[in-house]
Formats: structure tokens, C-alpha cells, sequence
């Protein structure tokens, strides 16, 4: 593919955003509460975005409408962990090109107060995500919300951190992934049949590499051979869960991303998982093969558009950029260098985990 220069064509960009963000002071769950939450101050809490309230019983127990974001319920300490997930991957990203050691400390702040100091860190659990008021105090789809720690726990790797603030940003990755992968919530993530098992995986893996676990890395391995590929991707490299959603585009990014993001952390150079593929063809490349046509030229997608946020579609998906220089495929990263990197709208944020491509490749 030649001479590919990542930090020359991030330079700048990255270094806009970590300059702004050196003013930021930390936000963490501790600022924001809601009535609504079983949880108490330090409890991530969040609420089933498609749900809600019942036109025939105002009061009683919300109902679903898939696909439809209910704009009135409880974003705020969702919010407060993107914009973590927009803060340190930026810093540390701004830390790597140039070694200056402000954008390492400010982003060592961030962490700090998120993962360490008692007065302001989030508990290691998700109990009380994606409630829904009147049938669930917290549920285990509301695991993929953590989904934006994953760029985190990669930028925390990469900067000169003091080590006892390490150790406590470790000892906390370490306590989450005990409870994602002993608790009830968890389990159920993990046997999900659609992305939910993806994000689930990707994040595993993510918070196994920051804390050294190599049982799990190799578990993460053995799913994504014997379960994530065998059972959500079809013969033409497709995803059936995500396609029969009301949003099938943005779901079958979603889910994409989510695995390109979980081989660019599993790949050894011992296992390239880009390369794998099942007998019948199935791996990365088949499912890169088959979307790459819509996100080229989105007017060939076959069905029907997203019932919401549907134009906001494609970005610069990491997958482009992983895939393309792994396959390799120069069409991927042409396509990935022509697209918007940095969205503002929030669905799309939410569905974006990984915008800082420097500390991945």
C-alpha cells in the first residue's frame, strides 16, 4: 500500500482537540443524579433508549418503540462518560505525536477522577443501565454503555502515567471485568445473539489487555472464532440480527465496528484475526466485503432506510481503516480518509467508540 502516514494526516486534527481539552476540568457519574435510579451517587445509571411512557397508562410501566430515542430519559451520566471517551483518547493521541508531558497529566487527571479518587469514581458495576421506570431497576444490555471505556482503557496504556495511579486505573478495569463476566447482567450480554454479545467481547478483551489477563484474551479468541462469527454473520458476510432492526444501516455499522475494534485488539502476530475465516469463507473479510459497497455509495443499500438518524451515516468508521490497512484494501482507506471524524450529533457519537485511529495502529 506504500508509505501510509497516519500521524501526518491526524496531526492536526487531534492536536485541535487536545488543546481545547487541556482546559476541561473532569466531569464524572458523581455530578448528575436522577430520581429515577436505584443507585446511589457513585452508580452509573442510565435508561432503555427506545422506551416510553404509555399513552393509555401515563403513570405505569414504559412501553418499547424500536429504533424511536425517547429524548426525556436519563442521558446524563451516559454523556459524562462520551465525553471521557472523547477527552483522554484525544490527549493521549496528542501525547503520543508530540511527548509533551501536559497532554499525558491532563489526561491522567481524567482517570483519576473516574477510575481512583474515592470522592468522584464510578463503582465497577453496571446494575442500574438501561432501566426501564416501571419494570427494570438496571438490565444487562445496559453493559454495551461502557462500550466508550474500551478507547479509554487503550489511551491509558499509552501515556506516562505516575504507577500508583496506573495500578488504581488497572484495579478498577479489573474489578468491572470481574463483574461483567461473573454477574447475571453479564452472562446474559455475553449469549446475546446480536451486537450486544459483540460489544460485550470487545470490551472484555479491551479491559483484559489493560490489566494483563491473558485467560480472557484467549477466551475473547476462542468466542469470536466459535460463536460471534459462526452465529451472526450470513453467508454474504452480513449480520441477520442487525438487519432486521428498524435501523439495519446504522446496526450493521454498529456491529461491524465493534468487531473490527475487537480483532485490531486480539491480532498477535502470532493470530491474525483479520486473515481467519471459517471453512465456508465467513471472518472479517467476507463481512467487510459485503458493506463496503453501502458505505461507498449508500444508495445501493437494499432496505429500507433507518427509521432515525439515517443521513447521518457513514462516518469514519474504524473499521474502514483497520480492515483497509490489514486486508489490505486501498479502497477501505480512501473511503475511511474521505469521511467525517469528528461527529457532533449525539446518536452518532454514542455509536462511534473509537475516533483516535493513532492509538490502534
Amino acid at each position: 500500500m506504500g508509505t501510509f502516514d497516519l500521524a501526518g494526516i491526524e496531526r492536526t486534527r487531534v492536536l485541535k482537540a487536545a488543546d481545547r481539552y487541556l482546559s476541561e476540568a473532569p466531569v464524572t457519574v458523581t455530578a448528575y443524579s436522577s430520581p429515577r435510579s436505584a443507585g446511589g451517587r457513585h452508580d452509573y445509571f442510565s435508561e432503555g433508549d427506545y422506551w416510553w411512557p404509555d399513552p393509555q397508562n401515563p403513570d405505569g410501566p414504559y412501553i418499547q418503540r424500536d429504533g424511536m430515542t425517547n429524548p426525556e430519559n436519563f442521558v446524563e451520566h451516559r454523556r459524562a462518560m462520551i465525553r471521557l471517551s472523547l477527552i483522554v483518547p484525544a490527549l493521549a493521541a496528542a501525547y503520543k505525536i508530540t511527548r509533551k508531558p501536559e497532554y499525558s497529566a491532563h489526561a491522567t487527571k481524567h482517570l483519576r477522577a473516574w477510575f481512583v479518587d474515592e470522592a468522584t469514581r464510578m463503582n465497577p458495576n453496571l446494575r442500574y443501565a438501561q432501566a426501564i421506570k416501571g419494570r427494570f431497576t438496571g438490565r444487562g444490555t445496559g453493559i454495551i454503555d461502557t462500550l466508550h471505556l474500551v478507547e479509554v482503557a487503550r489511551a491509558a496504556r499509552q501515556l506516562d502515567a505516575p504507577p500508583e495511579q496506573m495500578n488504581g486505573v488497572k484495579n478498577w478495569f479489573a474489578a468491572y471485568l470481574e463483574w461483567m463476566t461473573t454477574h447475571e447482567y453479564g452472562i446474559a450480554e455475553r449469549d446475546a445473539k446480536n451486537n450486544h454479545a459483540t460489544c460485550w467481547a470487545t470490551q472484555v478483551a479491551a479491559f483484559a489487555q489493560i490489566t494483563g489477563n491473558a485467560d480472557l484474551l484467549n477466551f475473547c479468541r476462542r468466542r469470536f472464532k466459535t460463536v460471534l462469527i459462526p452465529n451472526q454473520e450470513a453467508a454474504d458476510g452480513s449480520f441477520p440480527e442487525e438487519l432486521r432492526r428498524t435501523k439495519p444501516y446504522g446496526y450493521s455499522l454498529f456491529n461491524l465496528d465493534a468487531m473490527a475494534i475487537l480483532v485490531q485488539t486480539l491480532t498477535t502476530p502470532e493470530e491474525d484475526l483479520w486473515k481467519w475465516q471459517m471453512p465456508d469463507g465467513r471472518g472479517m473479510a467476507r463481512a467487510m466485503a459485503y458493506m463496503f459497497p453501502y458505505m461507498a455509495d449508500k444508495k445501493k443499500w437494499p432496505l429500507p432506510p433507518d427509521v432515525m438518524y439515517d443521513q447521518e451515516w457513514p462516518v469514519r468508521q474504524p473499521c474502514l481503516l483497520f480492515a483497509g490497512l490489514a486486508l489490505p484494501k486501498p479502497e477501505y482507506v480512501a473511503l475511511w480518509r474521505k469521511l467525517d471524524p469528528d461527529p457532533t450529533v449525539e446518536e452518532v457519537l454514542r455509536n462511534f467508540p473509537v475516533r483516535q485511529p493513532l492509538l490502534w495502529v
